[in-house]
């Protein structure tokens, strides 16, 4: 049993129009999968990826309308990392940032890699992180029809930052229970705190979780540019029946194996009540679309099928396909 990586992060957005336009348009990402959340189909469910979907690649989105605004602190998904190729792909990216202005931080270092920490217009963190010098977990391809060349492009999630008031019940997770390493450490951009780094599988930026520990600060308020959970890579459905005993075992609520029909999931909360994800590889994003027509209509696992026409009655039209230079 060895978590394989990280599969896909979900945060939350008050609009999926402009949501899609950033990711799509400003990002270059695919939308590979237009779907709503399976718990609460009144919402989109909104999956950004590499060309196809790849494990590891996708960044999704619930569309909360009514969400407020998020005030960030401890107990929390503090940023999320987008892969890029290389250290000559963020000065391509500064550059296109200044030109849509996309509030950023300027090129820096993190763990010994250049990074480019910014954020959407709905104040979401995300940092890109160059893949120059990186060993370790294979990252995605960008799509072909990206308005973003190619060498620039996204290529999949790096690594995750934690925002905890206390390391020791999270890191314990991660390493006795989730099979994580400790992989080292840096200070943040202000040199004031030491960043934990732990990494599982082959390593690499694919593979790590970045714990801060502030325990000074108050609890998230999530809204809107906040992220909800973050989820490993599994083998398959055998493997992942075997991680809900482990986590049962280790007396943790969890959610029991839930089928996504594009992957099978199970849900837990870590001590400092950060929602975890497992998540198998399969079956994939093409399971009910062609790859070339994915992400363009609404796409609804069966059990959802006979509702269609409710559903979509709910949802704001949100046309997807078409994407600007």
């Amino acid at each position: 049993m060895e978590l394989k990586g990280i599969h896909h992060v979900s945060a939350i957005t008050a609009n999926a129009k402009d949501n899609y336009q950033f990711y799509t348009n400003i990002l270059g990402m695919r939308l590979v999968k237009k779907s709503v959340n399976q718990d609460d189909p009144s919402m989109y469910h909104l999956f950004y990826a590499d060309e196809i979907g790849r494990p590891g690649t996708d960044l999704t989105f619930f569309e909360i309308t009514n969400a407020g605004h998020t005030y960030s602190g401890n107990n929390s998904i503090s940023y999320t990392s987008l892969r890029v190729a290389s250290d000559e792909a963020l000065i391509y990216w500064e550059k296109r940032f200044d030109e849509y202005d996309v509030v950023h931080d300027g090129i820096g270092e993190k763990f010994g890699r250049k990074v480019l920490p910014f954020q959407d217009h709905e104040g979401q963190r995300l940092v890109l992180v160059s893949d120059e010098n990186n060993k370790g977990v294979e990252a995605g391809v960008p799509w072909e029809k990206s308005p973003v060349p190619t060498q620039y492009g996204i290529t999949g999630l790096g690594p995750v930052r934690l925002t905890v008031p206390e390391l020791a019940p999270t890191e314990r997770i991660l390493t006795e229970v989730l099979g994580f390493r400790y992989a080292g450490s840096y200070l943040n951009p202000a040199g004031e705190n030491d960043m934990q780094v732990f990494e599982m599988a082959e390593g690499g930026t694919g593979a790590e979780v970045h714990i801060e520990v502030r325990p000074e600060l108050q609890k998230e308020r999530p809204g809107r540019g906040s992220v909800h959970h973050v989820a490993f890579r599994v083998a398959d459905y055998q493997e992942l029946e075997k991680w809900r005993e482990r986590i049962t075992k280790e007396r943790l609520p969890n959610s029991g194996l839930v089928d996504r029909y594009y992957f099978q999931s199970l849900y837990f909360r870590e001590p400092n009540g950060i929602l975890f994800e497992l998540a198998t590889d399969g079956p994939g994003f093409d399971t009910d679309e062609n790859i070339e027509q994915l992400g363009e209509t609404i796409a609804l696992p069966p059990f959802l099928e006979n509702k269609r026409n409710k559903i979509e009655a709910n949802l704001n039209p949100l046309e997807t396909g078409k994407h600007d230079k």
